[in-house]
């Protein structure tokens, strides 16, 4: 587990988490009797009304010991899309997308909606064997466009409790901020502020915000209500002085929200 809670040694040695989202195996990816030949080319998909069906393909060198194969989708806010796991059929119905049987290629389609975020996707292939075990034998990325005008976000109500303070000791500062977005709060890719210390100088690094209702680790109240929060601390050690904190949002169509800057005077 990544610590989230910042020491701030002059305000410049600050974090440990960016905006990038870590997606970890879950299945056994060791060598297999099956291989895959080739994955279905996805490199973007955009979507019309009409026409929101994805369509999903992986072809092996041989299919004799393959039971089922099946995929998940990830969005690019790090959510499977299918509730259930979505089954790749070789039988030759042109409905799964499946233009022959028993050749080895295995497709199916799945409905992308206007509501999902923007971004990059994945697709991570499975197959469960005869053996009844399931492996991880492909992932593939690509870029989804919802067909929504991308309006860049909207941030507001910074809060950075205390933000005058006379350190003698390490102490916490909760830094709130709220965030929204005309296309979604799904499509709220990061939320974050750069400080600027005393004398002007900045390491440009992005701190980011989360809005996960965990108040131990980030001191946030409540789960995707908008509001953004983190935990700090500062000591003795740090420069005396004002510090800006200078608060943005991007989307995942990497358009950048105002801008607001917060003063807080260590002294």
């Amino acid at each position: 587990m990544k610590k989230t809670i910042l020491l701030l040694l002059g305000l410049s040695s600050i974090i440990y988490f960016g905006c990038e989202k870590e997606y970890d195996s879950v299945v056994d990816q060791s060598t297999s009797t099956f291989q895959v030949t080739s994955v279905r080319t996805i490199e973007s998909f955009r979507y019309i009304p009409g026409d929101s069906l994805l369509l999903i393909s992986v072809t092996f060198e041989n299919s004799e010991d393959i039971s089922t194969v099946y995929v998940d989708i990830i969005s690019s806010a790090g959510q499977a899309l299918n509730s259930n796991s979505v089954k790749l059929y070789d039988n030759g119905n042109t409905e799964n997308g499946d233009l022959q049987a028993n050749d080895n290629t295995y497709s199916n389609k799945f409905p992308l909606s206007q509501t999902y975020p923007n971004g990059d996707y994945l697709i991570k292939y499975y197959v469960l064997d005869n053996n009844n075990v399931t492996k991880q034998v492909a992932i593939q990325k690509f870029k989804y466009d919802n067909g929504q005008t991308n309006v860049a976000p909207i941030i507001s109500n910074t809060i950075i409790e205390p933000d005058t303070l006379v350190v003698n000791d390490t102490t916490v500062i909760q830094i709130s901020v709220q965030a929204q977005d005309q296309n979604g709060n799904s499509d709220i890719e990061c939320v974050f502020f750069v400080v600027y210390k005393p004398d002007g100088s900045t390491n440009n690094f992005k701190n980011e915000l989360f809005d996960s209702g965990n108040n131990s680790l980030h001191g946030d109240q409540i789960p995707a209500d908008g509001i953004y929060s983190l935990k700090i601390q500062v000591d003795q050690t740090n420069n005396k002085g004002t510090y800006r904190f200078e608060f943005q949002a991007r989307d995942r169509g990497k358009k950048i929200s105002n801008i607001i800057n917060h003063f807080v005077l260590i002294q």
